[in-house]
């Protein structure tokens, strides 16, 4: 239920139903029980999300259905000098080294190119990550049109 229901609504449900587990494996019952409980209370009230697992499904259906494309060029390492002269590395942009850490760069392969799979929701800290999605999505566009936007 952490990570299915609740996933990145509250990342820290994860955390506490992984601690009640290895309070339970190191202490026993019945000492265990009381972080079962607080773990079961935890999880009852946060808020709940299933839009890492929609993402994940999305992504097994596209592996399922598209070919196996090989890695952008890009993203491919010029370890040698003939890799380097068939555009190994090619347009690779470091985020580090942007102000914003933040590149315009394709990393999917083109089939593939700009398709989005995680969408989400606005409970709990999805709402933030949301925030931070659309955030970048506008520093890349300012990083297209030449300005930082």
């Amino acid at each position: 239920m952490a990570i299915e229901d609740i996933s990145l609504a509250d990342p820290r449900a994860l955390e506490q139903a992984v601690a009640a587990m290895q309070a339970v494996h190191f202490l026993g019952i019945p000492e265990g029980d009381l972080a079962l409980a607080q773990a079961a209370i935890y999880l009852c009230v946060a808020p709940k999300s299933d839009s890492a697992y929609r993402a994940m499904n999305a992504v097994h259906e596209d592996v399922e259905r598209t070919i196996a494309e090989p890695v952008p060029m890009n993203l491919r390492n010029p370890v040698t000098r003939h890799m380097k002269e068939w555009g190994y590395g090619q347009g690779y942009q470091h985020a580090h080294q942007f102000e914003d850490a933040i590149v315009d760069m394709e990393c999917l392969p083109p089939s593939l190119a700009g398709r989005r799979y995680y969408f989400p929701t606005d409970r709990g800290l999805e709402k933030r990550i949301g925030e931070r999605l659309e955030e970048i999505r506008r520093l890349r566009q300012a990083h297209n049109r030449g300005d930082r936007g």
